[in-house]
């Protein structure tokens, strides 16, 4: 279902983000219950993955050439997706942390947030300066906690 809803109040769009989350948790807990366990790709598996998008992230569209990638499930792991080759596109660790284990409409949803309140911050709204000076501070407490990148 594409996120395509119009809201009244702020509460009834907080209380849809909210159900959608309680949504993801049921089936990541399924998941973990059934006790699907992931496992790695060989070599060859990684290079297909790679190939089949041009050594671009399926999420962002850049090249992923020299850097630090993983092989990302189409249909999330978490949510029943296969450990098929046909089931991988190549992301970004970074985009596929970001992506994690949302289900589409609920990414669409943080799509839709994101690009109006990047707007908000750019055109220095107030709701933009106060959301903009509150993910600095987060992002410099992350950076404080980040680990060194890994060597391709």
């Amino acid at each position: 279902m594409p996120a395509d809803k119009t809201f009244d109040t702020v509460s009834e769009f907080a209380d849809e983000l909210l159900r959608l989350r309680i949504e993801r948790d049921k089936t990541v807990s399924a998941v973990k219950l059934a006790g699907r366990k992931r496992f790695s790709l060989t070599r060859a598996e990684r290079a297909a993955v790679l190939l089949k998008a041009g050594a671009r992230c399926h999420i962002c569209g850049g090249l992923i050439a020299g850097v630090e990638w993983e092989a990302d499930h189409v249909f999330a792991h978490s949510g029943g997706g296969s450990h098929s080759v046909d089931n991988y596109l190549p992301a970004h660790s970074l985009c596929n942390n970001y992506r994690w284990h949302y289900g589409a409409e609920e990414f669409q949803w943080i799509l839709k947030l994101g690009v109006w309140l990047r707007t908000q911050i750019e055109q220095r709204t107030p709701a933009g300066k106060v959301a903009g000076e509150q993910f600095i501070a987060h992002e410099r407490r992350r950076a404080t906690r980040r680990r060194p990148s890994k060597s391709v």
